[in-house]
């Protein structure tokens, strides 16, 4: 389909429920809620945030910006994960609107996203219109990691972490979506805490919808500020690639199945102390690793690159390992 123009008056005309899950964000929800409504013009669009329980002051602070932002909904999220708070807020209040658009609470976004991805919407005609990350970090560990996610090292060539745009796409980050596609599908599986975009992609490419990646607008990210929260994280993000790949018993992509090697050899080097040679694999992807660093900091004169080879590291034993251990069935304690 050729793209074609869209008028002001045709997304005036537009019905739009945008959601934002959130856990724990006082530090970042107010500005970028003012953000929003600023953003929102003659747009007919309601703001609901799907707290899951936040005990750090964020409940507060939108209860009180519903007097000053208009529709401005605060919704309760029990089961406490993104996944469920969506397909709550769809639920309540999504009938009669035409598209979904999903807001990270602890992301940053243009003046203009709002309408830039309706805009695509409509003139390509994508039951969903996905965006690029430009990932920003600001301490030391934060700014390495940033570095490291906007790298091949870190992200293995994903489109929308690679400056992809313009082109119909299997998967990208979520950013909006037609209701109607959405419901089609089942909406999210509340069974995934994590990678629960990517299989939601999946069921919508099988249905026949079609998942458009904009290079018009994107969004600002940003990592995790320790090792310890950024191994959490990719670890869970390896739990759910794997979930994804058993629901559906799809084959993992090449850049995929690269980082599946690396837990194993972790594994594999305790074996040196009876064997030299079982150090051999461990070595050369810590050299690899590490190199790469070097070469980001020389080649492109970037001073974390060093410590970036260090956080890639972490994404990829942690993402390795999630995936094993959920392929094996080795489910993390729940916690009350």
């Amino acid at each position: 389909m050729v793209p074609r123009s869209c008028s002001d008056a045709e997304l005036s005309d537009i019905r739009t429920l945008l959601v934002i899950p959130c856990l724990n964000e006082a530090a970042t929800i107010e500005p970028l809620l003012h953000k929003l409504n600023a953003q929102r013009g003659e747009l007919d669009m309601l703001i609901v945030v799907a707290d899951g329980g936040s005990q750090d002051g964020t409940r507060d602070i939108v209860e009180r910006l519903t007097a000053d932002i208009p529709r401005l909904v605060l919704l309760d999220n029990p089961k406490r994960i993104q996944s469920a708070a969506i397909n709550l807020a769809v639920d309540r209040f999504g009938e009669g609107r035409d598209y979904l658009i999903r807001i990270d609470a602890h992301g940053d976004y243009p003046d203009d996203y709002c309408r830039a991805l309706l805009r695509e919407a409509l003139e390509t005609g994508a039951d969903s219109v996905v965006v690029g990350m430009e990932t920003v970090g600001f301490g030391l560990f934060q700014k390495a990691t940033a570095v490291a996610q906007n790298s091949k090292l870190g992200n293995g060539g994903s489109k929308h972490r690679a400056g992809g745009g313009g082109e119909w796409v299997d998967h990208g980050h979520h950013a909006l979506m037609r209701i109607e596609a959405y419901r089609a599908v089942g909406g999210y599986d509340e069974g995934f805490s994590h990678n629960e975009d990517a299989e939601l992609d999946f069921r919508l490419r099988r249905a026949g919808f079609r998942i458009w990646m904009t290079g018009k607008t994107y969004m600002t990210y940003y990592p995790r500020a320790s090792a310890s929260a950024l191994f959490r994280q990719y670890l869970a993000y390896g739990r759910g690639r794997a979930k994804n790949l058993i629901k559906h018993r799809s084959i993992p992509k090449l850049r995929q199945a690269i980082p599946l090697a690396v837990a194993p050899v972790v594994l594999g080097a305790l074996l040196a102390l009876l064997y030299w040679w079982a150090a051999v694999p461990i070595l050369i992807w810590a050299a690899a690793c590490i190199g790469y660093g070097f070469w980001l900091a020389v080649g492109q004169k970037n001073p974390y690159g060093p410590l970036a080879s260090l956080s890639a590291m972490i994404m990829h034993f942690a993402w390795s390992a999630g995936f094993w251990l959920e392929l094996i069935g080795i489910r993390p304690r729940r916690t009350v």
